[in-house]
């Protein structure tokens, strides 16, 4: 390893997510696969990808999608073995991308051999790598999982273990030095073999407060929401400096950390020059709704207080570019597709997808895009939750049932939001599975419905479609005269008086400016500067008269100015 390490190679580079479960199957058993991503790597490189962050490929039972890790060193059966991840390495190598995994360790899997000596031996070391008490009334505290539920697990007798998110995701006891040490030897262990870095799951929630208090109900069911003691609790910095220190910066290496909830004062710590990390996904206005206590009881996903959704988005962007650089993106594997989240159904279409696109992919930061959003992929429209994989979207059914609604109803408004939306198989072409898997084979989850008109070997044909214009955005954010400004230029908001409106300006070399309609009719903007040239347009009509400019329902237009 050189001696000089480039901390920075990541900055221009365009992200794009994968689900390996849900990418290509290789092998024909219905999963996607590594040699699957390795077969479909010049599809990527074609789009202009050069970092490719994969969902969890490790050895796991998946009761979560693979986020409870039964072992970090190890690949799942269901996805190849460690030899196809060599490969998948080396051929991604040749085509200059940098894979990126999951790094889960706020919790692992009930199956993980620590937890197993834990259960059968409380005096091990083990036992002291997870949080263990003895409660002989119950719960030692009143904390909700974020799958709800208590947070604590009985386990026989007054022995109970926490676990924030499933109970088959005991959480790791971060206060343990013998632990952290595991955990540092294992991310040694993936960065010696080439992987150019991670994207880190739920990393804010790694300490928790001390004496792990009880709380006031917040509910029904007499329990208080995790998240307040347990989310960026003070004193997390010990943990993930020590992190970086002892691993990170001995590499070269990009690390995205999930980091909900991070105020905007400490953005510093985490992302600045010495920060603990590359950079991280901005929630604050990735859900522009409230779920209130369950996703059946949430309004319409479009139905939200736009203008304050918009000022949350202009506060970050202002915030974060002062400090170092973000992560920008509108769908992951967590999230319904972008078109349902911000538009209404009846609205939905190619340009609405390529208008949502514009809108994020030049913000100040690093894009992120998540598979199929690049070929305008929506929701696929569950009607029966014998169709759904996620265990977030079984919780909440079961929560809408237990409120009264009927199983149709529970379905319909639990549909909306389920992370399985976004995890349908990737459909490559018209043929049966969407050429996903190979014919009369059963994927493991179905195949989106819209498969023989909205796939990729479709949508690459046209030079007009969603992701003709995704490779145009990356092609303006990389190699054209632009890529300056809209790599490092400064963000400004513009415009604020509009409503329905996202308008804002990226200063550099250059200066372009970017305005995206959310409204369904056309309207004019008067414009505050004068335009010299139509960079790019979600739909092919730009009219401008003087300093008007007349944007078309959910239109798009970048221009220089």
């Amino acid at each position: 390893m050189s001696n000089a390490i480039n901390k920075g190679w990541w900055k221009n580079r365009i992200a794009y997510q994968v689900y390996p479960r849900s990418f290509c199957d290789a092998n024909g058993d219905g999963t996607g696969d590594l040699k699957g991503i390795t077969s479909k790597l010049d599809y990527l490189k074609e789009l202009g990808v050069g970092i490719v962050w994969l969902s969890p490929v490790y050895r796991s039972p998946m009761d979560d999608g693979g986020y409870d890790i039964s072992d970090y060193e190890d690949i799942d059966p269901l996805f190849g073995n460690m030899a196809d991840m060599d490969e998948l390495l080396a051929e991604a190598k040749k085509r200059d991308i940098k894979i990126l995994m999951d790094l889960v360790v706020n919790h692992c899997s009930d199956e993980h051999p620590w937890f197993q000596k834990a259960l059968r031996e409380p005096d091990s070391e083990e036992a002291g790598y997870f949080w263990f008490a003895e409660s002989p009334d119950g719960p030692p505290n009143n904390w909700r999982s974020m799958f709800g539920g208590s947070a604590w697990e009985n386990v026989g007798g007054d022995r109970y273990y926490m676990h924030l998110f499933s109970k088959k995701q005991p959480d790791l006891n971060w206060e343990n030095p013998k632990l952290r040490q595991r955990i540092i030897d294992m991310v040694r262990f993936w960065l010696d073999k080439g992987l150019g870095g991670f994207r880190i799951d739920a990393i804010v929630h790694i300490k928790k407060m001390e004496g792990l208090p009880s709380g006031p109900a917040d509910g029904p069911d007499g329990m208080v929401g995790c998240y307040a003691y347990t989310r960026n609790v003070e004193g997390i910095g010990k943990f993930l400096t020590e992190l970086r220190e002892q691993t990170f910066d001995k590499y070269e290496c990009v690390t995205v950390a999930e980091a909900a909830g991070v105020p905007n004062e400490q953005l510093v710590d985490y992302i600045g020059e010495k920060g603990y990390f590359s950079t991280m996904f901005d929630f604050s206005y990735s859900e522009p709704y409230n779920y209130g206590h369950g996703w059946h009881t949430a309004k319409d996903p479009y139905e939200w207080d736009f203008d304050a959704w918009r000022d949350t988005l202009y506060a970050s962007q202002l915030s974060t570019q002062k400090i170092g650089c973000g992560a920008t993106f509108i769908e992951n594997h967590d999230y319904p597709r972008a078109c349902q989240k911000f538009v209404p159904e009846k609205d939905h279409c190619p340009e609405v997808q390529k208008m949502l696109g514009n809108m994020y992919f030049f913000l100040f930061g690093m894009p992120f895009i998540y598979q199929g959003q690049e070929l305008g992929m929506t929701n696929p429209r569950f009607t029966s939750i014998d169709q759904i994989d996620d265990i977030s979207t079984k919780n909440h059914y079961r929560t809408a049932l237990a409120d009264g609604l009927s199983p149709e109803e529970a379905m319909r408004l639990c549909a909306r939001y389920s992370r399985d939306n976004a995890r349908v198989p990737f459909p490559w072409d018209d043929s049966e599975n969407g050429g996903f898997s190979p014919a009369g084979v059963t994927p493991w989850l179905c195949v989106h419905p819209d498969y023989k008109t909205v796939n990729a070997k479709a949508e690459t044909a046209k030079n007009d479609g969603v992701f003709a214009f995704y490779k145009e955005m990356i092609r303006l954010r990389t190699v054209s005269e632009y890529a300056e400004t809209i790599q490092n230029g400064t963000f400004a908001p513009i415009l604020q008086g509009e409503k329905q409106l996202i308008a804002y300006t990226r200063t550099g070399d250059k200066t372009i400016a970017v305005l995206c309609s959310f409204a369904d009719s056309a309207r004019e903007i008067v414009l505050p500067f004068e335009a010299k040239k139509v960079v790019l347009a979600s739909k092919d009509e730009v009219k401008i008269d003087g300093n008007v400019l007349t944007l078309l329902p959910y239109q798009s237009v970048t221009l220089e100015v």
